[in-house]
């Protein structure tokens, strides 16, 4: 199964968002964009791509332990940015230490269920927004986000998300996405030191 650990914005904080994006798809080439469902958003802490089904007792361990020894947080989604002309993105504001630990720590227990990993590279947390068929300046469609503000909510929970890609081959279908696990934040308790860094000053 495909798999990846990931912070979901609450039903409020879709909604704001969905909003916003209704403008975007009123601007000028935004049919040339493959634009992701609302059912799709979400913040990926650590995409692991094909997991054994035997790991998934171990890495699901792993993450609950990495979930109690991270504290809840506050974020808001806020903004926006593009990556080249490939993904254009909402970006967040708020508890962005707190989020990059909480990414570290779900790659580092993922790693040490066995799993394969990608190199690890510094975190930049997004949420996707679409993707380009063609050569699709996104620039515009990210300045249009700039003032985009949303409600703080609390990240209570570290998620770990199936992807089920499409195979009906219909154009246009998306992947559909299920919560697998749903690890608690905070409640820490005696972890395994290979579990992840510490939080700082703890």
């Amino acid at each position: 199964m495909r798999l990846f650990a990931a912070v979901l914005p609450p039903a409020d904080a879709v909604a704001e968002l969905s909003r916003a994006v209704s403008g975007l798809r009123e601007l000028p080439g935004a049919d040339g964009l493959r634009w992701t469902g609302r059912d799709g958003w979400h913040f990926t802490l650590a995409f692991m791509g094909h997991v054994e089904n035997r790991l998934l007792p171990e890495l699901t361990e792993r993450l609950e332990r990495a979930a109690h020894r991270t504290e809840p947080f506050s974020l808001r989604v806020h903004g926006g940015g593009h990556f080249g002309d490939r993904a254009l993105w909402a970006g967040v504001a708020g508890g962005i230490d707190e989020m990059r630990l909480l990414a570290e720590r779900a790659d580092a227990a993922a790693r040490r269920a066995g799993v394969p990993m990608d190199e690890h590279r510094r975190y930049h947390p997004h949420l996707t927004l679409a993707r380009t068929r063609a050569d699709t300046g996104l620039r515009p469609y990210a300045e249009a986000l700039d003032g985009f503000e949303g409600t703080p909510w609390e990240v209570a929970e570290l998620v770990l998300v199936r992807s089920n890609l499409p195979v009906s081959g219909v154009p246009g279908e998306r992947p559909r996405y299920e919560a697998v696990v749903r690890c608690p934040l905070g409640k820490a308790r005696s972890g395994n030191p290979d579990d992840g860094p510490a939080a700082p000053g703890r």
